[in-house]
């Protein structure tokens, strides 16, 4: 296995540099091992990732999104938990106005957002996390930035604003003497990389000079001279001169410079030590990807250094982070390398044609093959956009991107899908920049080394969880509360029993329900006592850090901006419209007259002969309907108990029909009803009864529920020791309207200049590696843009772009 075992390496000896690398020390190599691995197994890590439909919006549009969720380490497809949370936060506030709760099979899953006109137009963040990843920094939750434009805003042009400078020693150190290299990435204030140029005085000297090459990202070599205080003036696009700080030098420690760029195949690490008194030291080098160690060896530090090349072909794809040890096996340099062997999922999107008329059906192809080209099952999610309107932000996140490099590093990555286009020559080197530049955000080496490892708070999830408290007069128990559970709606009818800790607390895990669902929770004290209260803990979302600069999705042309804007106004005006049309609009007349009561559809008849209201109270001491009736009704008579019991109207030999909510049913749906779900029973005799014929001859009992009730309300269920509450469920997805031209002649006439075409969040392929769909063009001439993400049951990934023509 890749990650089983200590890969071997390749030490080079030259007559100038004395190399001393050897494989590890048993002892060490199985220590480091041993505490990842348990690190590991405590903290196992997941990654969100959300493929949206496209990076802007309109008021009044629907952001449809596709959910994604791998295990941290290889990115195994269903992961461990099944519910993940998504949130649309404002940005101006750090308001969240809005929360799905998505079902998870096989780590995917999909929503919406309705945008309606009541948010306020702005910058906003859509987030992904699960309840598990909660233990963790909200580095790690999958956060991506949207825009909501109103249908009369234009870009506006941000103020120019001071760029920051940061340096960022390789290896983390400079150290007196020690010849190294500096990276540095400008940033402007809407966090994007900002072109710069520069120089590094010494006493108004200058001792080197550098210029951004990618991103505002660049690197010079440098030799620190401890005794010396650097200034660092540069040059921004803007053509301002600014001052900047730079990092303290050392006078003795280690240095660590990775070349992972020049060679193929292998990479080459340098290790210096300058110290007072010139003394070999003996130190451990650990290669570890995503938590696994895939590397590591020991060496002595000469006062020439040390230099080893270690071969890359067997490593994993991704972010490999070196961290150099010394003898008392405290960190003491890291570095962080990719590696790339190009092998993510080959996405082809084929449309049956290269170009289309305007509401004319497409059908498109989209087949996924390995970096071998063969035909892999994989989930697949597309967008198909109309390019005059949707402008494609340039290199964005893809899958691919975010499950190999952002979702491992601090800070945001700018364009990180240009690092994954072997059409650029230079990637490699501007990816090494990425790496010098920005850190490993999973862990820190000071928590993996503890001797005891921490409890988490919070749990996977398989379902939703029912949480609260027990009080009792309104006060704290300590004691353990004995509670039953009533669950009911349309799909859950659920009786089960558990009891509190000593402190009140409860929980019920492992609900998956859609919508709503009633609750009915129920408890005495050890003293047979009901003065006791309820409180659920309601779901409260991590708190949300707001930016500190605006954010403006893509640069975008004003002629462009303004099509989006134009065409997102007239097709909500054509809708509105076609909703006025449908209106009856009537003259004002005035009714003399009663108020005709409204009438409870469920029931066929006027009056019954006999009703009875269902009380809490009345609930509690009943097992099923029928002991609701017992003594309660004239000529209703009720033996036995529960699901036993037996019932007859005015003596007659047959039982009567039952009725549930309007329908008729058999006696074993009405026994099976969970009796704190009744609202009322009616109870029909003779003529009464003849409106359901000859099987109302003996009588009819009508059953009506708070759930057949869609005005029921439930704070009439107020009894001590007793709470009745609806709570909550996951968010049923909804189906992407798509119009079918040709079939429905009304539409045929009827403009469409919708921004997102077609959405298809949950195809899959087949064993041939291949999916279809099929869709009608809009009213436009224009050209579409298709873009399809896939990941399979092992973790691989990819994306897929086509462009085809509507005229």
């Amino acid at each position: 296995m890749l990650f089983s075992k200590t890969r071997r390496l390749l030490v080079i000896f030259t007559g100038m540099v004395m190399l001393a690398f050897t494989m590890a020390e048993e002892d060490f190599s199985q220590w480091i091992s041993d505490k990842l691995f348990r690190y590991r197994m405590a903290y196992p890590q997941e990654k969100a990732y959300l493929h949206l439909d496209k990076p802007y919006y309109a008021s009044g549009d629907t952001l449809w999104f596709k959910a994604y969720l791998a295990e941290g380490a290889v990115h195994l497809a269903d992961s461990a938990s099944q519910v993940l949370y998504v949130d649309l936060i404002e940005q101006q506030t750090g308001k969240n106005v809005g929360l799905r709760r998505v079902p998870l099979l096989g780590g995917t899953g999909h929503g919406d957002f309705v945008l309606n006109d009541k948010l306020n137009a702005g910058a906003y963040t859509v987030r992904a996390y699960t309840n598990w990843m909660r233990n963790f920094s909200e580095d790690f939750f999958f956060q991506k930035d949207i825009y909501l434009f109103n249908n009369q805003e234009q870009p506006a042009v941000a103020a120019a604003q001071p760029v920051d400078l940061q340096f960022f020693p390789e290896g983390g150190r400079l150290v007196d003497g020690t010849g190294t290299r500096v990276a540095f990435k400008a940033t402007s204030p809407n966090g994007l990389g900002a072109g710069i140029s520069g120089f590094i005085l010494a006493n108004k000297d200058t001792v080197s000079a550098f210029k951004s090459s990618h991103l505002g990202m660049g690197q010079f070599s440098f030799t620190p001279d401890a005794s010396v205080r650097y200034t660092v003036v540069a040059k921004t696009g803007t053509g301002d001169y600014q001052r900047y700080s730079f990092p303290e030098v050392e006078k003795t420690g280690y240095t660590m410079i990775v070349d992972n760029t020049t060679f193929t195949g292998k990479m080459r690490i340098l290790v210096y030590h300058k110290a007072q008194q010139p003394v070999d030291k003996q130190v451990f080098l650990v290669g570890h990807s995503r938590g696994v160690v895939v590397f590591s060896a020991k060496g002595k530090v000469s006062s020439k250094g040390l230099i080893m090349n270690l071969p890359t072909l067997d490593l994993p794809e991704g972010i490999t982070h070196i961290t150099l040890f010394d003898e008392h096996k405290l960190p003491l340099c890291e570095r962080l390398v990719f590696i790339d062997h190009n092998k993510s999922l080959r996405v082809k999107i084929t449309p049956e044609r290269a170009s289309y008329i305007p509401k004319s059906e497409t059908a498109v192809e989209i087949a996924v093959t390995d970096s071998e080209g063969r035909p892999v099952e994989a989930s697949v999610s597309v967008s198909v956009t109309d390019a005059a309107q949707i402008l494609i932000p340039p290199y964005g996140e893809t899958i691919t991107s975010y499950l190999l490099l952002s979702s491992d590093l601090k800070g945001s990555v700018e364009q990180p899908a240009y690092y994954f286009d072997t059409s650029h020559t230079e990637r490699r080197i501007y990816l090494d920049y990425v790496m010098m530049v920005n850190g490993w955000s999973r862990f820190k080496w000071t928590d993996v080394l503890k001797d005891s490892l921490t409890t988490t708070e919070r749990f996977v999830e398989r379902g939703l969880t029912l949480q609260g408290e027990v009080l009792k007069n309104n006060r704290k128990v300590n004691e353990e509360i004995p509670l039953s559970f009533y669950l009911t709606n349309d799909s859950l009818n659920t009786f089960m029993t558990t009891g509190s800790d000593k402190t009140g607390k409860f929980a019920v895990y492992n609900l998956v329900f859609t919508d709503s669902l009633q609750v009915r929770i129920q408890g005495t004290s050890k003293r047979g006592r009901q003065n006791l209260s309820f409180n659920l803990f309601p779901f409260t979302a991590p708190r949300v850090t707001l930016l500190k600069v605006p954010f403006y999705p893509v640069t975008v042309e004003a002629a462009q901006m303004k099509e989006f804007l134009t065409k997102a106004s007239e097709y909500q005006e054509i809708e509105r419209k076609i909703r006025e049309n449908r209106e009856r609009l009537l003259n004002e007349v005035t009714i003399k007259g009663k108020k005709e009561v409204e009438r409870d559809s469920r029931k066929l008849y006027n009056r019954a002969d006999a009703s009875v209201k269902v009380t809490p109270q009345l609930a509690g001491g009943a097992m099923s309907v029928l002991d609701l009736l017992a003594g309660r009704v004239a000529g209703v008579q009720v033996s036995g108990y529960g699901m036993n019991a037996t019932v007859s109207i005015r003596g007659s030999q047959r039982e009567p029909q039952f009725v549930l909510d309007g329908i008729p049913v058999d006696k074993s749906t009405v026994l099976n009803l969970n009796v704190n779900d009744v609202e009322s029973i009616d109870v029909l005799k003779g003529a009464s009864a003849a409106i359901y014929g000859s099987q109302g001859g003996s009588g009819v009992i009508s059953v009506l529920t708070k759930r057949g009730n869609e005005n029921y309300d439930y704070s009439q269920d107020v009894v001590p020791g007793v709470l009745v509450t609806k709570i909550p469920g996951l968010d049923a997805p909804r189906e992407f309207y798509a119009p079918r031209y040709g079939v429905n002649m009304q539409l045929n006439n009827r403009p469409d200049f919708r921004s997102t075409v077609y959405w298809a969040p949950m195809l899959r392929t087949g064993k041939d590696g291949r999916a279809r769909i099929r869709y009608f063009n809009t009213s436009a001439q224009t050209s579409i843009n298709i873009r399809a993400e896939v990941f399979s049951a092992q973790g691989a990934s990819g994306t897929g772009i086509a462009v085809y023509s509507v005229h």
